[in-house]
């Protein structure tokens, strides 16, 4: 096993430079393998070449979960803390190489990558106080006849090698969000990072080793998302499959997963609700946030803008105004506020989706220029249920308004999708309020908030298409556990 560990310690590449999905939510970054199985890792502004990394072969995917089936689990409660505390500790050091590395892969602006550190961060924090937490219970038995003198005790056992598929669009904090609470339950784990964002994920492994994680338990394989992501999916050592990306390739993983745990994170659809009595002065930055932040890659991006029809050329004018004073350019000028997609092909088909939405009958308002991967916010008024860029997940800066006659018609358009993930309301009536909770078919709904809104401790997850299962640190050390009773 020494063997098998020196072999993939060197193929992971921990000689990166410190200096230097679709996420599958959305299109398919196309993945620049070459006949020698090299990966190009580039600037999606720029196309300027960051670094080059070694595929794994399908060999060395089976040498990894080898090795990390040759954990014991020696690790306890306090030495997790301390690996994850030690990891937090790195990453305040590094943060500002790291903030870069992010923003160079992904495309994403300095400011978002600045503030998808904090969040990484925090989910270690909250992972290893988890660590410590882990506990199991007693309970009595006499509620069965004869069972008088009995006791039973429920124990939580680590639930074995956790296969962690993630996404371009945050290659730090949505690792976090799987090798964290994973580590934390005493697993180990083995990365498949987006093939357009793998240096983050590689620098993550690196930094827990420092920080004293043991090889076996923090693993990252780099290559053909398919070729790797089926070996790891379909090994029967592996026990636990988390998965960021799209519904098509989600639903193909659960089909070749098996007896195991499953976490699914599929994307989403997601709407924010304006009503005639709302604050506007506060849903407007909440708006321009919800539709442009991480340049409209995230899965809980406003996808649609409901707005009641009273309020809408008030509101939308504004909205306007404040879209043409982003700037777009560069994803290294601290001044941009919208850096480049993924890549160019992204851009192109989201392109074509708005001019397919005009003709269709939507109003271009602001926007729809490209330039390369760049793709100018997008703002597009009297959008109906059936324009393309409301029909499905998409996955860049545009903001579609559908404009509503009342709070049941806009209800009625937040539920006509095939996602359920994160929605958003803006209303002073809290009688309304209170019925959009209920109403709204998704895994979350903000009151007066855009959808966006997450807190790294709080159960994440939603329904419908937009998958099963639920992340969030304490979810997801949970899920990551299995029980045991023992009864005396």
């Amino acid at each position: 096993m020494d063997m098998i560990k020196k072999n993939y310690l060197h193929k992971a590449g921990f000689d990166i430079a410190p200096q230097q999905t679709e996420h599958t939510i959305g299109v398919s970054a196309p993945v620049r393998i070459s006949d020698k199985r090299i990966l190009e890792v580039r600037n999606p502004y720029n196309e300027d070449l960051i670094k080059t990394i070694d595929c794994a072969t399908r060999k060395q995917v089976l040498d990894a979960i080898a090795l990390a089936d040759s954990y014991d689990y020696r690790l306890t409660a306090w030495q997790r803390y301390e690996i994850l505390t030690g990891f937090c500790v790195l990453l305040k050091k590094r943060s500002r190489e790291l903030s870069l590395l992010i923003s160079k892969e992904s495309g994403k602006t300095l400011r978002d990558s600045e503030v998808e550190i904090n969040r990484a961060l925090q989910a270690f924090l909250l992972s290893a106080e988890e660590a410590k937490r882990i506990n199991g219970e007693v309970l009595p038995v006499d509620a069965v006849a004869g069972m008088e003198k009995g006791i039973a005790m429920v124990l939580r056992e680590p639930i074995g090698i956790v296969c962690a598929i993630t996404p371009f669009n945050f290659p730090l904090n949505l690792v976090a969000h799987k090798v964290a609470p994973a580590l934390a339950a005493n697993n180990p784990v083995i990365v498949k990072p987006s093939e357009s964002t793998p240096l983050t994920a590689l620098t993550m492994q690196e930094m827990l080793l420092q920080a004293g994680a043991p090889a076996e338990i923090m693993q990252v394989l780099v290559g053909d998302p398919v070729e790797i992501s089926n070996v790891l999916v379909s090994d029967e050592r592996v026990k636990k499959v988390s998965f960021t990306g799209s519904v098509d390739v989600g639903k193909s993983l659960c089909r070749m997963a098996g007896m195991k745990s499953l976490c699914m994170e599929l994307g989403g659809n997601d709407p924010m609700i304006i009503l005639k009595d709302a604050d506007l002065d506060a849903a407007l930055p909440a708006a321009i946030d919800g539709a442009f932040g991480t340049n409209g890659q995230r899965c809980t991006s406003v996808k649609r803008f409901i707005i009641e029809q009273q309020i809408a050329d008030q509101f939308i004018n504004r909205f306007v105004e404040e879209t043409r004073k982003l700037k777009v350019g560069d994803q290294l000028d601290p001044a941009t506020c919208i850096g480049p997609l993924i890549n160019s092909q992204a851009a192109r088909v989201i392109e074509h989706r708005i001019k397919q939405s005009v003709k269709a009958g939507a109003r271009l308002l602001c926007g729809g220029k490209r330039d390369g991967a760049l793709l100018w916010p997008t703002v597009l008024d009297h959008v109906h249920m059936s324009n393309p860029v409301v029909a499905a997940e998409t996955f860049g800066p545009v903001a579609p308004f559908i404009r509503v006659s009342s709070f049941d018609e806009a209800i009625s358009t937040a539920n006509d999708t095939s996602y359920g993930l994160q929605s958003g309301i803006f209303t002073n009536n809290m009688k309304l309020a209170k019925s959009a909770m209920s109403r709204i078919q998704a895994g979350a709904v903000m009151i007066n908030k855009a959808p966006g809104f997450r807190a790294e401790h709080l159960p994440f997850g939603g329904i419908k298409d937009s998958g099963l299962g639920k992340e969030g640190i304490k979810c997801a050390v949970d899920s990551m556990t299995r029980q045991k009773t023992i009864v005396l």
